[in-house]
């Protein structure tokens, strides 16, 4: 089978990798005319990482990773911990320099695969007979197949950065909240920190002459190492995007097209499941392939899996972001009462229905 993926991202490239092992012959096609991944950092959960693993990369990709304690080191704005990370009873997550490992799941497919200064504005256009839609939340497939739907909401904005090599060294994964935001550090491979702050705001589209400068006025008074990473950062390489979700669409499939990862279901990061279930699409796409009878069919089987779990993340996480950029001067106060008395069987709860997924049998 022919098939075509628009947009060469991490959920396209997955998606090119996972077709490819089922035995289809397969076109990345990415509209920018060089393919790289921007951005900060990124992590991948147990999910996602079993994903890559039913696609034989699973340690390729790893070995670009830093164990991230995230999960575990929860801390108030003044820096006392709330709950620090227990090798046993937490998971670290798999943390990644996003431009890295876009290139590992690169390395895994011909390069006469890859077709980029190809843009693709109609289906209609496209040469195959299956078209996966990957091309991000702001997809025009998507908006050409169900143009009823709503479009991406703004929910708040954020700002990213990693620092020189070497420059803050040892650091620890670590979320710290505080009221109206929050701040993520992950360690990187090389000696490198990864960080993101995350805060309220009313108007999507905001920006400011200095990023650095802002960020650093935000978190003013916050605890060590926040300063010191801000100001490890190359100020021209602070990112500052608005956070934007997608409502549950009412199908993720029409005729031989498949909408895969943001396109389909885009999510704010505040799980940390972005990347992650565009894998894990993609590895479902593929498995469903193998085992229907057809084109028509597998899409079908692809959709009834995918819709619900993804409908699931994205309210999950948007309540989760929500709690974590709250203006209400009870918030911090509340999580500092409830976050340290909180057994660890109940977040395992929490985690499990995200967390505990498998992919298909092969």
């Amino acid at each position: 089978m022919k098939a075509a993926v628009v947009g060469g991202g991490i959920g396209g490239l997955t998606a090119a990798i996972a077709l490819r092992l089922a035995g289809h012959e397969v076109t990345v096609l990415e509209r920018a005319p060089e393919l790289r991944e921007i951005g900060a950092g990124l992590s991948l959960a147990p999910n996602a990482l079993r994903a890559l693993d039913a696609l034989g990369v699973g340690d390729r990709v790893r070995a670009h990773a830093a164990a991230s304690g995230v999960t575990g080191n929860l801390r108030t704005s003044s820096g006392r911990y709330l709950r620090r990370f227990r090798a046993g009873r937490d998971e670290p997550l798999a943390a990644f320099h996003r431009g890295e490992l876009h290139r590992v799941l690169l390395e895994e497919l011909p390069e006469d695969v890859v077709r980029p200064g190809t843009e693709v504005r109609d289906a209609s256009e496209v040469d195959a007979d299956l078209v996966v839609a990957a091309d991000g939340v702001h997809s025009g497939l998507r908006r050409q197949l169900f143009p009823a739907a709503p479009g991406p909401v703004f929910r708040y904005t954020a700002w990213r950065g990693v620092t020189e090599p070497g420059s803050v060294w040892p650091a620890e994964g670590c979320f710290t909240n505080g009221r109206g935001a929050y701040f993520m550090v992950h360690p990187l491979p090389g000696k490198r920190v990864c960080w993101a702050l995350g805060a309220a705001a009313d108007t999507p589209g905001v920006r400011y002459p200095d990023e650095q400068a802002e960020v650093t006025r935000r978190v003013a008074g916050w605890h060590r190492p926040i300063p010191e990473l801000l100001a490890a950062t190359v100020p021209e390489t602070v990112l500052h995007n608005d956070i934007l979700d997608l409502e549950p669409l009412d199908a993720f499939v029409l005729d031989r097209v498949a909408l895969l990862g943001d396109a389909a279901h885009a999510v704010v990061p505040d799980l940390g499941q972005g990347a992650c279930q565009a894998i894990e699409d993609a590895v479902v796409l593929a498995a469903a392939l193998r085992t229907e009878p057809d084109v028509p069919a597998a899409l079908a089987a692809y959709d009834r899996e995918r819709r619900k779990r993804a409908a699931y993340i994205t309210r999950t996480a948007r309540s989760k972001g929500v709690a974590n950029v709250s203006t209400a001067w009870w918030m911090p106060v509340l999580l500092g009462a409830l976050v340290p008395l909180m057994p660890a069987s109940v977040i395992r709860r929490q985690t499990e229905p995200i967390w505990g997924w498998s992919p298909p049998s092969p």
